[in-house]
C-alpha cells in the first residue's frame, strides 16, 4: 500500500547528501495577500531569498510561478505546458536515474504539489516529511547563498493526461455515480460562511471535506498517520475503488490529500488544477453553502 520511495526522513536525507545522484530541490513559495486595486486572491511570492539566507546544503531552488507555471493565465500555479516544463526541469539538471528529493519551508504543500506535477510527467519523486521546518528543529546543517545549481540535463516526460483535470471533468464528476469530489480547505472556506477570497462563498456542490490542514501534525509539520489519513478520508466516503478529483483555492494544499491517497493506495486520482480560483469566479458553475 504505502509507496517507501515516496517519502523520506530528514535523518535519510542527511545521509544522502553527498550521494552523486541525489537532485534535492526547495520548492518553497508563499503566498500573501494582494496589494489595494489587484483583482487576485493572492500574490506569489518567491522564496528564493529566504533560500539564501538558509537551505539544505547542495540544494537548487525552484520557482514555481516563474519557471513552472503558465503565465498566461490571472490563475496562480496553473501547469504549463510540456515544452515549458521539460526546458525548466532539464535547465535545473534533472533527468531520469537521479533521486529526487523535494521539501518546502512552512509547510509541504509545495513541495507535495511538485511531487504531483513529477508524476503527472511521468516522473517519481520524494517528498521529505516535515520539510525545511523539522530539519531546522532538529538543528541539521545548512548553507546560505544563492543555488549552485546541478549541470544541465535532459528532462523527458511521458505524460499521465488523467492526474490533472479542469472545470468540465468536476463537471462530468458531479454526474459520475462512481466519482467523488474532495475538497481540502478549512471549514470556513469549505461551508462558504464568511467571504471568500476566491470570489463566490463556497464549494463545488456534492463535494466532501478533507482539509490538508488536518493531514499534518501541528507540532513537527509531518504527515499524519496513514491509518488516521485512511480514517478521514473513508469516513467522507472517498474509497478506493472511486475516482477521486481533489480541489482547494489554487491547486497547491489539495496535494497533500493526493499524496496520502497515493500512500494509501488509491491510483484513481485527479488534481482540479484551477480549483476555487477558476470555479468560485465563473457565474455559470454551479456552487453550494452552507
Amino acid at each position: 500500500m504505502r509507496d517507501p520511495n515516496a517519502l523520506i526522513t530528514t535523518a535519510q536525507l542527511e545521509a544522502l547528501l553527498n550521494t552523486p545522484n541525489l537532485r534535492l530541490y526547495d520548492c518553497t513559495t508563499t503566498t500573501v495577500p494582494p496589494p489595494p486595486g489587484v483583482d487576485a486572491p493572492y500574490v506569489a511570492v518567491s522564496g528564493r531569498p529566504a533560500f539564501e539566507q538558509a537551505h539544505i546544503p547542495g540544494a537548487d531552488y525552484l520557482d514555481i510561478q516563474a519557471e513552472f507555471s503558465d503565465n498566461t493565465t490571472p490563475l496562480r500555479f496553473m501547469l504549463a505546458d510540456l515544452a515549458t516544463l521539460e526546458a525548466a526541469f532539464s535547465r535545473h539538471g534533472l533527468a531520469a536515474g537521479h533521486k529526487i528529493v523535494l521539501y518546502s519551508a512552512n509547510n509541504m504543500w509545495m513541495s507535495t504539489r511538485f511531487w504531483w506535477m513529477l508524476r503527472a510527467l511521468g516522473v517519481d519523486a520524494t517528498v521529505l516529511d516535515g520539510g525545511f521546518d523539522k530539519w531546522r528543529a532538529e538543528n541539521r546543517p545548512t548553507e546560505s547563498g544563492p543555488p549552485k545549481g546541478y549541470p544541465p540535463a535532459t528532462f523527458r516526460a511521458t505524460p499521465r493526461p488523467s492526474l490533472f483535470g479542469n472545470k468540465h471533468d468536476v463537471l462530468a464528476g458531479m454526474q459520475a455515480p462512481n466519482t467523488v469530489i474532495v475538497n481540502a480547505l478549512g471549514d470556513e472556506l469549505f461551508r462558504g460562511s464568511a467571504p471568500s477570497r476566491y470570489g463566490r462563498p463556497g464549494r463545488i456542490p456534492g463535494s466532501v471535506q478533507v482539509s490538508a490542514a488536518t493531514l499534518i501534525e501541528p507540532a513537527t509539520k509531518t504527515f499524519t498517520t496513514l491509518e488516521d489519513a485512511k480514517q478521514k478520508f473513508e469516513s467522507q466516503g472517498v474509497t478506493p475503488e472511486k475516482h477521486v478529483i481533489v480541489y482547494c483555492g489554487g491547486g497547491i494544499s489539495a496535494n497533500i490529500d493526493l499524496f496520502l491517497l497515493h500512500q494509501l493506495g488509491y491510483n484513481n486520482l485527479t488534481l482540479y488544477d484551477a480549483s476555487m480560483g477558476e470555479w468560485a469566479r465563473d457565474e455559470t458553475l454551479p456552487i453550494q453553502t452552507g
